[in-house]
């Protein structure tokens, strides 16, 4: 069986997320969308928001599934049996970023590859912290998010600006 895992902090998760997901999820047998509990960032959304916000966007899509994860991804990728990470590209300044992390997760196992995907060209100005921003300040967010999850994305940033 193939596996592939698309780490990623999805905080929150993006329509280039989701080109992402629905995309890689033609070329393997499972894919594990893995959200990392990233001690270094202060998130947004809660671990348990984040989880629920990736499946109602994936949906019911058979071979795809959403874990949570801390340390080493290279760790997380012998819990689950896979092999191979799914990264999504922007730009060549992210080609930058996430080859050094290929070969550093290359360099502690072996058997561990990246596979990278450009994203679609409607989604390459596109990140959470802009979804975030527009979101906090009231903008439409609509065209940058799956529409199921837009309305909790509203909703959080309209309760955080009432505290």
């Amino acid at each position: 069986m193939r596996v592939l895992v698309y780490p990623g902090s999805f905080d929150p998760v993006t329509n280039g997320h989701m080109d992402i997901i629905e995309r890689a999820s033609k070329i393997c047998d499972k894919l594990i969308v893995a959200v990392l509990v990233n001690h270094s960032k202060t998130a947004a959304f809660t671990m348990e928001e984040r989880i629920m916000m990736l499946k109602k966007a994936i949906g019911d899509r058979k071979n795809i599934e959403v874990h949570s994860f801390s340390g080493l991804l290279v760790d997380f990728m012998k819990s689950v049996n896979a092999k191979t990470i799914i990264k999504g590209l922007r730009a060549v300044s992210d080609f930058e970023y996430e080859m050094q992390m290929a070969l550093l997760n290359r360099n502690l196992d072996n058997e561990i590859d990246t596979l990278f995907m450009m994203t679609s060209i409607n989604n390459c100005f596109l990140s959470s912290s802009v979804v975030r921003e527009l979101a906090r300040i009231g903008a439409g967010i609509e065209d940058y998010v799956p529409h199921s999850i837009a309305p909790f994305i509203y909703e959080k940033f309209k309760k955080a600006g009432a505290e």
